[in-house]
């Protein structure tokens, strides 16, 4: 038998209050591309950090090339030959796209020769990135396209990957995946975490099993079934949507021949956009990142408040010229993409970031006790309701933000969002790098509110989502929006075409512009 590429031993990692791995065994061999498979919390991404060096384990063993591997940092792992794409991005926001490439590379290279390797690997990837571009101007999805030409340009014997299509169209995953097979023929190999499990079954050749910081087993995933590999990772299947709704109410959200252009030189202006989503309604906005999605959700959340006030209007009321703080106070509600900075504060406890968007409704919460003071103990009750509510693995309200996995503090954001009871609710990427089972929490959830009688505009690029949750769906491609189409008579390979912005937009654009006015 040949010597295992990496090999784990008993990995341990203990933080306070929590075993984020518990004596884990993990091999993985030369050409094998192999998933890890669990739900949030269950100790993917520390042990994924524990072989990259970012962490150091408690107890254990680690063997690479058969060789015992002390890994300290980052740079010992990519001397040995490892790289990783984190879900959270590992970026320099005051430096461009080729400045942080750089900052891991041999440093006898030239930061021009460094651009050129970036423009080559994008090509050949299709990974449309700008490597003179700072990355305080990039998205989230761009963000993460940098990561992934980062990690290929180190040359790997083995490559992490954490989530690594969420940003991707069905077209550029098949070529990722063409890409990865590739570097399995010559020999690397690839742990790979993901929550679609079609692409794990389709791509990877052995599967992991973890939960709660255990691994609970190990299987083919060519011979799973999407349901039998549900079960092995959270001890069930999925509860499947409810019935939906076809009666809409009246236009709530309107967006009327909305043209913005672009406040970073980076950006994408915003074209003659018409838009609306009713109450009662889904309405789902696909597009790979990057085609101002960025620009739509700053405008439409009041954070970009250059906007013609009649261009945004709620229930007909022009609202373009006001802030965030008084759209919310209209019931007008967000969960942005980028979870840490914009959704929660992460040195801020759950309970403090539970009242960041609350403070106009204080009073009828019941937040304001006697003489106008804070009713601390009421704040971490209702955090505490979310968190018992959307299943939320923390430590208490008290927990702070930046201490919960990706996935949980997805959930917390989007529950505390829900349970303001919005009239509006705009949300990006709601189950980016969440798993199967809290990914179907968090649809249900929307799904409620909509049957409740709120408008619901969902911007996501996992397209899988868009079709099983929206009414209807758009897609954004170089800051225009195509006709609006009912998911019933969408398909996927329809969406992927209109990503690259190609569609008919003469008489179904009028007909949106119909609908935006009615």
């Amino acid at each position: 038998m040949s010597t295992p590429l990496l090999k784990l031993t008993g990995i341990t990692k203990r933080y306070p209050g929590v075993v984020a791995n518990n004596g884990v065994d993990l091999v993985v061999e030369p050409g094998q591309i192999h998933a890890v498979l669990g739900e949030n919390g269950a100790g993917k991404s520390t042990l994924m950090k524990v072989i990259y060096g970012v962490v150091q384990p408690d107890e254990g063993r680690i063997e690479f090339l058969g060789q015992p591997a002390h890994i300290r940092n980052p740079q010992l792992a990519r001397a040995l030959g490892i790289s990783m794409v984190f879900q959270h991005f590992s970026l320099f926001d005051t430096l461009t796209v080729a400045e942080n490439v750089w900052l891991g590379l041999d440093r006898t290279l030239k930061l021009a020769e460094v651009s050129q390797r970036i423009e080559a690997v994008a090509r050949q990837y299709g990974l449309d990135v700008d490597p003179d571009r700072p990355v305080h101007s990039l998205s989230v999805g761009e963000m993460q396209r940098v990561e992934i030409i980062r990690a290929l340009l180190g040359d790997p014997k083995l490559l992490i990957l954490d989530e690594p299509t969420s940003v991707l169209t069905p077209q550029a995953v098949d070529k990722l995946f063409v890409v990865l097979r590739r570097l399995a023929d010559e020999g690397r190999a690839i742990l790979y975490i993901s929550h679609k499990l079609h692409e794990i079954r389709s791509l990877c050749t052995h599967c992991t099993v973890m939960r709660g910081g255990r691994v609970t087993g190990e299987c083919d995933p060519r011979q799973e079934t999407n349901a039998s590999l549900s079960q092995l990772m959270i001890g069930a299947q999925p509860p499947e949507l409810p019935a939906r709704s076809t009666d809409a109410g009246r236009p709530m959200l309107q967006v009327h021949n909305l043209s913005l252009k672009s406040d970073d030189p980076f950006g994408v202006d915003l074209n003659s956009l018409f838009l609306s989503v009713c109450a009662g309604e889904i309405v789902g906005i696909a597009g790979v990142s990057g085609n101002g999605q960025r620009e739509l959700l700053r405008a439409l959340s009041g954070e970009d408040m250059r906007a013609p006030a009649a261009s945004i209007a709620l229930q007909g009321e022009p609202i373009g010229s006001l802030g965030p703080a008084e759209r919310r106070r209209l019931g007008w509600h967000f969960v942005p993409e980028e979870r840490l900075g914009r959704g929660a504060v992460p040195s801020l406890s759950l309970a403090s970031n539970l009242l960041l968007t609350r403070t106009e409704a204080v009073a009828q919460t019941g937040l304001a006790g006697l003489l106008g003071w804070l009713n601390m103990d009421r704040l971490q009750e209702q955090a505490q309701g979310i968190i018992d509510q959307y299943r939320v693995k923390a430590n208490g309200p008290q927990a702070a933000a930046r201490s919960l996995s990706g996935g949980n503090l997805q959930k917390f954001i989007v529950g505390r969002e829900i349970e303001a009871k919005p009239r509006v609710l705009i949300v990006a990427q709601p189950t980016w790098g969440v798993d199967v089972g809290a990914a179907a929490q968090i649809r249900s959830a929307l799904v409620a509110l909509r049957d409740a009688g709120c408008a619901v505009l969902v911007i996501s690029e996992e397209l899988d989502e868009l079709m099983e949750l929206s009414d209807r769906i758009l897609v954004i491609a170089n800051g225009r929006l195509s006709p609006s189409i009912a998911r019933v008579h969408a398909t996927v390979d329809q969406i992927g075409v209109w990503m690259s912005g190609l569609w008919d937009d003469k008489a179904p654009t009028q007909q949106e512009k119909q609908h935006v006015q009615a």
